[in-house]
């Protein structure tokens, strides 16, 4: 099977399963990464941190950084058109329906409890990525540095209306002056 074949099947799957948003598959996308052996989870923490810095979904963004790094620019319009096409196809499947059935009760369930399940795998998403890159586990129980800075971030954004892109642009040059 041809590598833009592989990638097209690959993140087609990836957004056909994935509810939730972007940071929601981040471990299906993980997954997927290390059993085709196309990143390894360094090259995939950077790839993730890069997506959710620039403007748009960070799945397509992701999609589009690993299909470029793998296949050059036609490997990135692959990927992203791959991960982004179920959710067009669904989204206007899902959309008629939905204002037609919108008040039925089985729909209203389901919609209950999707909310905490996808709250569940964003979470587990954050402690992987977490544990994957040393701030907890390892060596170390725990990266003060780190944990400093995550805890800082989280109080900045409950506490504040800063913008999430001035948070992450100083935690980049925090990130510079610290490590």
């Amino acid at each position: 099977m041809s590598l833009y074949l592989e990638m097209l099947i690959t993140f087609f799957k990836l957004g056909l399963v994935s509810f939730g948003g972007g940071y929601a598959m981040i471990p299906l996308i993980q997954t997927e990464m290390q059993n085709h052996h196309w990143l390894d989870i360094s090259q995939f923490t950077d790839m993730i941190a890069i997506s959710a810095m620039a403007p748009g979904p960070i799945a397509s963004n992701t999609a589009t950084i690993v299909g470029d790094k793998l296949a050059g620019l036609l490997g990135a319009v692959v990927a992203c058109v791959g991960v982004t096409l179920p959710s067009l196809l669904l989204i206007l499947l899902v959309g008629k329906l939905f204002f037609k059935f919108q008040e039925h009760p089985i729909v209203k369930a389901a919609f209950y409890g999707l909310r905490p399940t996808i709250i569940g795998v964003i979470a587990y998403a954050a402690i992987k990525f977490a544990v994957s890159n040393g701030i907890i586990g390892g060596s170390h129980y725990l990266d003060i540095k780190s944990a400093i800075l995550l805890v800082v971030a989280f109080v900045l954004l409950i506490k504040t209306k800063i913008h999430p892109a001035y948070l992450i642009l100083a935690s980049g040059i925090i990130g510079v002056l610290l490590f």
